[in-house]
């Protein structure tokens, strides 16, 4: 009776090694989608002291991603030492949002710090409030803009 429990344990010990090991096989050429974030302005350009809405819409794939380990918004006016930065809690359908008002024209920084199923993404964005300022590296513009226009 010892041996036949012994051999049935055995065999059901073995099956779900094996198990196992098909589905990590399966798994294993399957990289995770990155997690994809739109960094949104509005309106583009604000006026002093008048609320300018940052969105934040994360995705993986097609899903809606509501359960980001941390979104911060790190802003500041160009040239300016100081950054401030705000932790964002999730608002609805993968958006994190923050609306807030500045008492300085320029042109101003964000980038939004999303780290979410163990990946990080940071987009940056410029925005202007009132009349901008100089920027903070005029030839990193235009090195962009002349990226873009190379790849068309």
């Amino acid at each position: 009776m010892k041996r036949i429990l012994s051999i049935l344990v055995t065999v059901l010990f073995l099956s779900i090694v094996v198990s196992c090991g098909q589905q990590q096989k399966e798994n294993a050429g399957k990289l995770p989608e990155m997690i994809d974030v739109h960094l949104s302005i509005k309106p583009e350009k604000g006026e002093l002291n008048k609320p300018i809405t940052f969105e934040a819409k994360v995705t993986q794939g097609k899903e809606n991603v509501n359960d980001a380990d941390a979104v911060v918004f790190e802003i500041w006016r160009a040239k300016d030492e100081h950054h401030e930065k705000v932790e964002i809690k999730h608002a609805e359908n993968g958006i994190y949002r923050l609306e807030k008002t500045f008492a300085q024209e320029g042109t101003y920084y964000i980038i939004s710090h999303v780290t979410a199923r163990d990946m990080h993404n940071m987009p940056k964005k410029e925005f202007i409030v009132g009349t901008p300022s100089e920027p903070e590296d005029p030839k990193a513009k235009d090195s962009m803009d002349d990226m873009k226009m190379d790849n068309h």
